[in-house]
């Protein structure tokens, strides 16, 4: 039996420095590079402002570096390339003469418009003849204008035609909501919502839904509303209680005056 005072064999590593060798490779990870990547600021813009793609983590070996519209590298959708060592910027047929590319890599857009909303694709060569690609977005959305409502029947009547409120101008990625009196719009079969909303028909229409319209647009960058609107139209004819009361007194006069004459005529 082997003493416990004796050496540890060797080739064996005592259990205390096995555990700890462990515990190190447990927690050790091992240095990676950081990735390129490019980000929209802001990320949603207004259409008429700047927008930067900034690039981060850019490496310092570089050669050059290009920007194409899209996620191809088709040399006719190549925006601006830039030469590292003589600092020249060289615009492509995709240029527009509103980007403006920094050393950094970053891409500037200024007066963006919707057209520019899309995807971006930089590419960079490094001095090892590495060449590595990163796509960003650009997402740019327009400055809603008031809204207005306008309706296919003026003077509706009732129980009988449908109106169709529309809320314009209509545009893409746009919100739509409708209020009646300045609350939401109330559950009923017979007012029905187009699929985004821009639209409400109210289908034989009824006095009671001559109330105030009102329609907002807004999208993530803008929001307005339009004036309120009332619904008028050809309501039946009713009657009010004040009316009903001074007929059924006439009718009673009347009678009463008949009896009186009648028994005159008797006695």
């Amino acid at each position: 039996m082997e003493s416990p005072s004796a050496p540890p064999r060797r080739g064996h590593l005592p259990r205390q420095e096995l555990l700890l060798a462990v515990s190190l490779l447990t927690f050790w990870n091992p240095p990676t590079t950081a990735q390129l990547t490019v980000e929209s600021v802001p990320p949603d813009a207004a259409e008429g402002k700047d927008v930067l793609l900034r690039v981060h983590s850019l490496p310092g070996d570089l050669v050059g570096l290009s920007w194409f519209r899209g996620a191809s590298l088709a040399p006719s959708r190549q925006i601006l390339s830039y030469v590292v060592d003589t600092q020249v910027t060289i615009p492509g047929p995709a240029y527009s003469g509103r980007e403006t590319i920094y050393p950094n890599g970053s891409l500037l857009f200024q007066r963006v418009t919707v057209k520019d909303t899309g995807y971006y694709t930089l590419q960079i060569v490094r001095r090892d003849v590495r060449i590595e690609e990163v796509t960003g977005q650009l997402r740019v959305f327009p400055d809603l204008p008031k809204p207005n409502i306008t309706s296919n029947n003026s003077h509706p009547v009732e129980n009988a035609d449908s109106v169709v409120l529309t809320c314009e101008p209509q545009t893409q990625s746009t919100s739509y909501l409708w209020s009646v009196n300045r609350k939401s719009l109330p559950f009923m079969e017979r007012m029905v919502l187009s699929q985004d909303n821009s639209t409400l028909t109210i289908d034989l229409v009824r006095r009671e839904d001559a109330e105030n319209y009102q329609c907002e647009v807004s999208n993530l960058v803008s929001y307005s509303k339009s004036d309120r609107i009332r619904l008028d139209g050809s309501w039946d004819s009713q009657p009010s209680p004040s009316s009903t009361l001074h007929l059924w007194l006439l009718k009673f006069l009347v009678l009463l005056n008949w009896y009186t004459l009648k028994i005159s005529s008797v006695l």
